[in-house]
């Protein structure tokens, strides 16, 4: 029989576990309801932190959960945006079925992307992937069709093509946006909660000890490198669809795709599905208040990461996790 301070705990769990519920309720339908009170500015806003969700959550599937930690995703963001305007612009696929399609090439090139990557392993693998990625912002620059290093813009007519009105255009990007992340997420909790899911929890926990139990690591790996790329590369595509151009630099920029990502889940909890969500909040609220101090913001958020990391290496909400605090996302089987 359980104790009258475990039953007290329990009891405690189930209600701070429901206002947690209350919460997320509350978040989803202010945010799916957001055309209806928010500015356009507001909307462009939510729009950039629900794209940096997704790719936050696609970082984390891949560093928390199976230990394969890259400064290169860029590299996806890069090619998402490059093949969707490549398929807008030059055949006769529709602009908003053009953003899966790209998500589906990018996917193909990490085939072979991850067998150059995967033959490198720790400091190595990290160091390669930004160096893949610098390679496909190198060739990226030499397509004259697609503005070479200079960069093209899309064309107004496409996307005038999504919708007859600009508020119009701007609903449906924003529904997009709010898609892809809310995609994200609950693609992470289903996967985490299939018996894929155990594998990777495995190998979070123990690579050795995975493996003697029959989990073959470098498919799992393998499998999950080439999901998140897709991700990545989705999310890629809606945010230069949203920019209406595209470069080089931009397309691959190890700071806002890789360092910024990289913040925020390391602030967060890693290998958590929870921590990224407090992590975008928690970015965009310090990007409002610190922007204009330029170098000296960039400096802060360094120093927050590594006081982070100092006292609970777990990110914030593997801090509270620790403490007893119950999970939003339920990825562990208990037995009754």
């Amino acid at each position: 029989m359980k104790s009258l301070s475990q039953t007290a705990m329990d009891r405690q769990s189930k209600v701070q576990r429901l206002a947690l519920i209350g919460v997320a309720i509350i978040g989803f339908v202010a945010l799916a309801s957001a055309p209806l009170w928010a500015g356009r500015a507001d909307l462009r806003l939510l729009m950039e932190a629900l794209s940096f969700l997704a790719l936050a959550q696609m970082w984390n599937l891949l560093a928390g959960y199976t230990g394969l930690i890259s400064v290169g995703q860029q590299a996806y963001v890069g090619l998402g945006g490059y093949f969707f305007f490549a398929l807008a612009m030059f055949t006769a696929v529709p602009v908003l079925l053009a953003i899966p399609l790209a998500a589906l090439a990018a996917g193909l090139v990490a085939i072979p992307t991850a067998w150059i990557a995967f033959r490198l392993q720790g400091a190595y693998f990290a160091i390669g992937t930004w160096v893949i990625a610098e390679v496909f912002r190198l060739i990226a620059a030499q397509f004259p069709a697609l503005g070479g290093g200079s960069g093209i813009s899309l064309p107004v007519a496409l996307v005038r093509s999504i919708a007859s009105s600009r508020s119009g255009i701007e609903l449906v990007m924003y529904y997009m946006a709010f898609f892809i992340a809310l995609t994200s997420i609950l693609s992470v909790w289903v996967l985490l909660r299939s018996r894929w899911g155990l594998a990777l929890t495995a190998i979070r926990d123990s690579e050795p000890a995975a493996a003697s139990l029959g989990v073959n690591i470098r498919r799992v790996k393998f499998m999950v490198y080439v999901g998140t790329a897709v991700g990545t590369a989705l999310t890629g595509a809606f945010i230069f669809l949203q920019k209406l151009r595209i470069t080089p630099e931009a397309a691959f920029s190890v700071t806002e795709w890789s360092a910024f990502v990289i913040f925020i889940v390391v602030i967060g909890g890693l290998g958590t599905i929870e921590g990224p969500i407090i992590g975008v909040i928690l970015f965009f609220l310090l990007r409002d208040l610190a922007a204009d101090l330029g170098t000296w913001y960039l400096i802060g958020l360094g120093a927050l990461a590594i006081a982070v990391m100092l006292i609970d290496r777990r990110g914030i909400w593997g801090a509270f996790k620790a403490r007893g605090f119950p999970n939003l996302f339920v990825t562990q089987r208990t037995l009754n």
